[in-house]
């Protein structure tokens, strides 16, 4: 791939053509249209991606030009590539930035980028596709605070087509007409030079996404949707950055079942923490320590010594041999402790054959949904939704509402969902096991 497929300065006149033939629809528009957004030309915008020059970063002097460019772009592309498949920190292999008339591909393992993670926090606009475990690398990384610039164009897509994790070669191909290859996805990035389908595939990742973002952010904005999205994004990085900081006392939350006694959280809490422990200890992943399935093994068959952990688990036998004895006391010491002591038991999710009370809250959705032009499933989650029943059935109060219910959808939970509850409120507490 050459680096001088087209100079930065051509490149630029074709941008500010394109923004011009925007001003010049602009200025033919009466006032009341002004405000509306005018739709981008995509084509254009995709020569213009087909054009745009590659460089290489690998030495430490050359991030200089690309701390400048981020000063100046107002938004950039990004794209992460690394290697996490048997470690249990991620190795980042390479960064990918698209500044809008320049790709730039930074070779990590060689480069220090604490300047670049200041600099990606004082853009405008970072455009991502499915961010979740590249903003993980992100915070591990850098140690910033929860970004606040983020637009995720799977969340964004997910308002326009109710589909919740779009991929972005569906999304290109859907959204473009524009097919791209995924088939290196997997492959080792951290091999040098990497191989010419790698390197196309790199480029690609983030070649098209400000033409897919000025497209969605057209249809967005003429759906009076773009608000929403933006907010919906920043609430996605603050629950990144939770999830990047749990404490390891903690961890235990993730694997915890509401049928569990408060000695069987005890137990999970501590199995849990052992082997966050251990997996960082020995930088390998936690399911190569000890599975999921494992450990509700140990909480649901209470082995009680070593041949039981053995034959009543499927925990890894080399594991088994190394730190099974550690293990089991961890295990027999969570046993030991005082019921002052165990963490709480988790709250009984809302189960009725009772239908009333469901489909109320579900027609109170739908009627919402239709009404702001927002699919159902994008409104309320499933995960909100079980975090309000919480909150109405043992009376905790609406500062107990989780984050994505105090934002936008606030109003409307505040005043039209929550009086539709209460008005099954003995029904969904039957159907929380609380006696009334």
């Amino acid at each position: 791939m050459s680096n001088n497929a087209l100079t930065d300065s051509n490149l630029q006149d074709q941008l500010s053509a394109v923004t011009d033939d925007l001003s010049k629809q602009s200025d033919n528009t009466d006032v009341e249209s002004a405000e509306l957004p005018l739709e981008p030309d995509i084509d254009a915008l995709l020569d213009i991606a087909d054009e745009v020059a590659i460089t290489w970063v690998r030495q430490q002097s050359q991030l200089n030009e690309v701390i400048e460019a981020l000063a100046t772009c107002g938004r950039v592309a990004l794209d992460t590539e690394f290697i996490k498949r048997d470690t249990y920190y991620p190795r980042l292999a390479l960064v990918q930035l698209n500044v809008g008339d320049h790709i730039y591909l930074l070779d990590a393992p060689q480069l220090q980028l604490d300047e670049l993670w200041q600099a990606l926090i004082k853009v405008d606009v970072a455009i991502w596709h499915a961010c979740g475990e590249d903003l993980g690398i992100f915070y591990l990384l850098s140690g910033c605070p929860p970004l606040t610039n983020i637009f995720d164009t799977q969340i964004a897509l997910s308002y326009l087509t109710g589909q919740l994790q779009m991929g972005y070669q569906q999304a290109l191909d859907e959204q473009l007409d524009m097919h791209i290859d995924k088939e290196q996805s997997q492959s080792d990035w951290l091999q040098r030079p990497l191989s010419d389908e790698q390197e196309q595939y790199a480029i690609d990742d983030v070649r098209f996404l400000p033409a897919l973002y000025l497209s969605l952010e057209y249809e967005l904005k003429k759906q009076n949707l773009y608000d929403y999205v933006w907010a919906d994004c920043q609430l996605y990085a603050h629950d990144l950055y939770k999830a990047q900081h749990v404490e390891d006392e903690a961890m235990y939350l993730t694997m915890a079942d509401y049928r569990y006694t408060s000695q069987q959280m005890a137990v999970l809490q501590a199995v849990a923490t052992w082997r966050e422990e251990l997996a960082r200890a020995t930088n390998q992943p936690r399911t190569f320590v000890i599975k999921k399935q494992a450990v509700r093994e140990i909480i649901t068959e209470n082995p009680s010594n070593m041949r039981e952990l053995v034959h009543k688990t499927t925990m890894h036998r080399s594991m088994l041999r190394l730190y099974g004895e550690e293990l089991m006391k961890v295990i027999k010491d969570a046993k030991m402790l005082a019921p002052v002591e165990h963490p709480p038991c988790l709250l009984p999710p809302y189960r009725s054959k009772n239908k009333v009370l469901s489909k109320a809250v579900q027609e109170a959705i739908d009627n919402q949904a239709e009404k702001i032009g927002v699919p159902a499933s994008v409104l309320m989650r499933k995960k909100w939704l079980g975090q309000l029943y919480e909150v109405i059935a043992f009376e905790q109060g609406l500062a107990a509402l989780p984050q994505g219910l105090k934002g936008w959808r606030n109003k409307w939970v505040t005043q039209t969902l929550i009086p539709v509850i209460e008005a099954h409120k003995k029904e969904l507490q039957q159907g929380m096991g609380i006696n009334v």
